[in-house]
């Protein structure tokens, strides 16, 4: 109908186009605006003329059209009233569709997403939860879109850490504790490599020199160094269990270390590189940055170094048409700066196809997390707490629930990844556990209620088989119409999302639909005696119930069938 309306606004209007005009349609705040309503603001200037007359005529010359019941002119808006059953008939048999809210636009070319990313022998906090829950969000959506997606864990595994880690495990730990801990005992060597630090600086040079030496090939170092990264991916790999998610690659820095001579081959090459202070940089003046390090004075490289090559590996091997990044806003220079060197390579291609995406700070109840002070929340207890405080609840409440520890961990888990998902990604978020676990209100637990009452209600229609055949003067109320008309929202909800990389378009969304299926619940019965009547609203109950499940399936959520 959207479509239709704009073939008909395009035909007699000039200066726009069809895509603008569709980007101006706006869907009215209540019915009596009409279904669909197009603001003349922006015409003004080219026509010359006050909105409110230029809307009069273009309804003048679109006149009466068979699947409209009327135009009104309110204001400078044009407002169009699609005939009630033609409407209900094509928003029905959309939304019916296995493919609805799918698209073909990927199909074809790949998206590299560079997400989670813990750093390696550091646990995986609460701070690594927005990483890995925005990525995988935005995984499923450009999958969605037809995009082939390569998934990539590109773990903090190289670096000067490692080598602070090693001077600390050699004076102060133990294989015993080592393999009893794992990652916590890490941790606290880590910890107390710092503290002993700042007593005695010259610990920090001899964790260069370890680095040098990993650099350069020394085998104890390795061996201590693969042996710490084997423990933490056991520890990382739990917790995407836990939170049903997998990587295609877990390519680290480590990976590009035998890569970087290229890219200092290259920046030779292309004469950006300098020295400064013994170390070499690409000057970044002309663009209001500061210079972007290449290699240290020791001649080791560091992360912007392994970030360029990753880049140029990822292009050669994908050939991919945009390469995301989801990390914190602290690291925005830092990838301005390695998308800026990448450019002035020749790659123009960088331009528009290497993408940053920054997201807020995480804490629990307002206390932010610190990796050097000790004050760490691990993510898996985070999640592990949400399931136990969520079968509490289902045992007080339905303690006959069958699959209570599956429906749990769905239900827990899932008002995790909503809490964050609901907010846009740049705002921090903070983590109460009233908020999080309310089953009222703007949240997953309330989003996958209503998914489950959906399932109650057509369980119990013995004999119901959903069909877009139905009586579809039934569907006319309000309630169901406003649901409808919501429901209808998901295709570009999730184009929406991709354009902007946002994933909190579709929890909003999730939750506009249970709202507008809770208002059609309470004001239309659905088991009623006449047949046509019960059968068109259990339809739009196996399509709320259809649609609520896709779009929590984009955000990484299940929905149980029953709560």
């Amino acid at each position: 109908m959207k479509n239709k309306i704009v073939e008909l606004i395009a035909a007699n209007v000039e200066g726009l186009t069809a895509a603008e005009i569709a980007d101006l349609i706006e869907i009215p705040p209540k019915p009596e605006l009409g279904d669909f309503a197009f603001p003349c603001f922006r015409l003004a200037k080219t026509m010359r003329k006050a909105p409110q007359m230029i809307a009069n005529d273009i309804k003048e010359a679109i006149g009466d059209v068979d699947f409209l019941q009327e135009i009104q002119v309110q204001g400078a808006y044009l407002n169009f009233f699609v005939k009630k059953e033609l409407f209900i008939e094509t928003m029905v048999t959309a939304s019916m569709a296995d493919d609805f809210g799918s698209s073909t636009e990927g199909n074809g070319q790949t998206i590299c997403i560079d997400y989670s990313s813990p750093n390696v022998a550091k646990n995986f906090h609460v701070g690594h939860l927005r990483t890995t829950i925005i990525g995988n969000s935005l995984y499923k959506i450009y999958s969605k879109l037809g995009y082939k997606v390569v998934r990539i864990n590109h773990l903090g595994d190289w670096g000067t850490q490692f080598g602070k880690l090693i001077v600390a495990y050699k004076a102060w730990g133990s294989e015993e504790a080592v393999k009893k801990d794992g990652v916590a005992e890490l941790m606290k060597l880590y910890v107390k490599f710092h503290e002993e630090a700042e007593k005695n600086p010259e610990l920090n040079d001899e964790a260069r020199a370890w680095f040098a030496k990993m650099e350069h090939g020394d085998e104890e170092a390795l061996k201590i160094w693969q042996w710490f990264k084997d423990i933490s991916l056991i520890e990382y790999k739990r917790t995407y269990d836990l939170l049903g998610m997998d990587f295609d690659y877990y390519l680290g820095e480590s990976f590009y270390r035998d890569k970087t001579d290229d890219v200092v081959k290259r920046l030779t090459d292309a004469n950006l590189l300098t020295e400064s202070e013994g170390a070499k940089i690409v000057n970044l003046d002309a663009y209001d940055m500061a210079p972007c390090l290449i290699l240290k004075n020791d001649g080791s490289s560091i992360y912007a170094t392994r970030d360029i090559a990753a880049i140029f590996y990822r292009k050669e091997t994908y050939n991919f048409v945009k390469c995301l990044y989801v990390t914190g806003q602290e690291q925005k220079l830092h990838f301005k700066q390695v998308f800026k060197v990448v450019e002035l390579l020749g790659n123009e291609w960088a331009k528009d196809q290497l993408v940053h995406i920054p997201y807020g700070l995480v804490s629990l109840e307002g206390a932010k997390l610190s990796t050097r002070s000790g004050n760490i929340i691990y993510a898996e207890d985070i999640l592990l707490e949400a399931i136990a405080k969520i079968k509490e609840i289902i045992n007080e409440k339905n303690p006959d629930l069958p699959d209570k520890d599956e429906t749990a961990k769905k239900i827990g888990v899932g008002a995790v990844l909503f809490n964050d998902l609901y907010n846009q990604r740049i705002k921090d978020v903070s983590f109460k556990w009233e908020k999080l676990l309310n089953f009222d209100g703007e949240t997953g637990p309330y989003v996958q209620y209503t998914h489950a009452r959906c399932c109650s209600i057509l369980k119990k229609l013995d004999g119901f088989t959903p069909s877009a055949d139905i009586d579809y003067s039934v569907l006319t109320d309000v309630e169901a119409m406003e649901l409808l008309k919501e429901i209808n929202r998901f295709p570009k909800v999730v184009k929406d999302a991709s354009e902007r990389y946002e994933p909190s378009a579709v929890a909003r969304f999730a939750v506009d639909v249970a709202q507008a299926f809770n208002k059609f619940y309470n004001a239309c019965r659905i088991h009623v005696e006449e047949e046509n009547v019960r059968n068109a609203r259990a339809t739009l109950v196996y399509i709320t119930k259809k649609t609520i499940k896709d779009a929590m399936e984009l955000l990484g959520i299940d929905c149980p069938e029953q709560m």
